[in-house]
């Protein structure tokens, strides 16, 4: 299914807005996306991470200093990116809208910044928002080592943390670690609907409401294992347990005498150190004036930041198919690639090098598909070309 897309300078051309300088890319290492596709790079924002359309055709960047940044008018002439908020808790890398409000995920905790009368502010001159963040929920009280960011979704009126471990593998004593935390809108009561999740970073609500993460491995095991996880949480009833540190696959122990019978096992896989940073689905009924075509409704966009292992694994930005929110594709434990098909490459050279890493991933109001990049610090925007 991984057929490589054409490369860019044949496929389609990366434009680039008058607000945003050209990537330095080498001839050899171009982004690359399916034909009849066009890539641009709409605005700069350093440390860009998760994404969140917001009203008005806006956009929320998550980013990995203590502000949470602001693209007004991202489906059309782009503003220049602004800082909408700052919570001194870096990295404020997670972001989602829910009701009335957006929700920022930070080092320590969950925060809620109501929106209800921002639209117009959004679409005006300011960009500043109406009232203060405040803090609904702390995660990893006192403890803000190991893996740092917390990932947002928001869905039937809950809202859902992804809070990585402090280590690769280890016991651990924070019961929010290594865990997926569940609680209103407003904050309260906090209780795990995931754990043993070593570090659920990609966050994703399907068009059933249903939530799904996709899950950065541990290191030090076989190499090429284990594979990266991507399941729907809330399909599974209770608590779900992914069994780490001590299981990990299908059932398969990384501790001795592991008993790994109550490992929940995921729907989709990917290949070992890809390490999903964001996810998003496709409106299963794509509408606006850069819809998708109907063969990538109900689908996942899932953004790989790829490895520090060697040889490195490539950044890349793939598509799940999905039907009525299962994968088209069953698991096949051979083969991690079985799942999925390449939709943007081109971040690394051939001698490893990289000009990007994808993180945050969003579907913009009109359609266009919206991936963040924190290592190259730009926002692009894909849409399908028009006649």
């Amino acid at each position: 299914m991984n057929s490589m897309p054409r490369i860019l300078a044949a496929a389609c051309v990366l434009q680039v807005s008058v607000a945003a300088p050209p990537l330095r890319a080498a001839d050899d290492a171009r982004v690359t996306v399916p034909a009849g596709f066009t890539i641009e790079v709409v605005a700069r924002v350093a440390g860009a991470r998760e994404l969140a359309a917001g009203p008005g055709g806006s956009l929320f960047v998550g980013t990995l200093h203590g502000d949470v940044m602001l693209l007004r008018d991202a489906e059309g002439s782009p503003h220049a990116p602004e800082v909408f908020a700052h919570i001194d808790e870096a990295p404020d890398a997670g972001v989602s809208v829910g009701g009335d409000s957006l929700y920022v995920g930070t080092r320590f905790g969950v925060w809620r910044i109501p929106l209800a009368s921002d639209a117009a502010r959004v679409d005006g001159d300011k960009a500043q928002a109406p009232g203060k963040p405040v803090k609904i929920e702390s995660v990893r009280p006192g403890n803000g080592g190991g893996h740092s960011t917390t990932s947002l979704a928001i869905a039937g009126g809950r809202v859902y943390a992804g809070v990585g471990s402090s280590c690769n593998a280890c016991t651990e004593s924070d019961p929010t670690r290594a865990t997926i935390q569940e609680f209103g809108l407003d904050g309260g009561p906090l209780h795990a609907k995931a754990v043993h999740i070593r570090n659920a970073i990609a966050l994703a609500i399907d068009p059933g409401g249903a939530l799904w993460a996709g899950v950065a491995g541990q290191d030090e095991l076989e190499h090429g294992h284990p594979y990266e996880i991507f399941d729907a949480v809330t399909r599974h009833q209770g608590v779900v347990d992914y069994g780490w540190p001590t299981c990990y696959e299908n059932h398969r122990q990384a501790a001795p005498d592991a008993d790994c019978s109550h490992q929940t096992v995921s729907r989709v896989v990917f290949p070992a150190y890809s390490t999903p940073i964001g996810a998003t689905f496709y409106p299963a009924k794509p509408a606006g004036r850069y819809a998708f075509p109907e063969t990538y409704a109900g689908g996942a966009f899932v953004t790989l930041h790829g490895s520090w292992h060697q040889p490195p694994v490539a950044p890349r930005v793939i598509f799940v198919p999905m039907h009525d929110g299962e994968p088209v594709t069953p698991v096949d434990w051979s083969n991690p690639d079985a799942q999925w098909r390449l939709f943007a490459g081109g971040f690394q050279r051939d001698d490893g090098s990289r000009i990007g890493r994808p993180t945050g991933v969003a579907v913009g109001s009109e359609g266009s598909l919206f991936v963040a990049d924190d290592a190259a610090g730009v926002i692009y925007r894909i849409r399908p070309v028009r006649g």
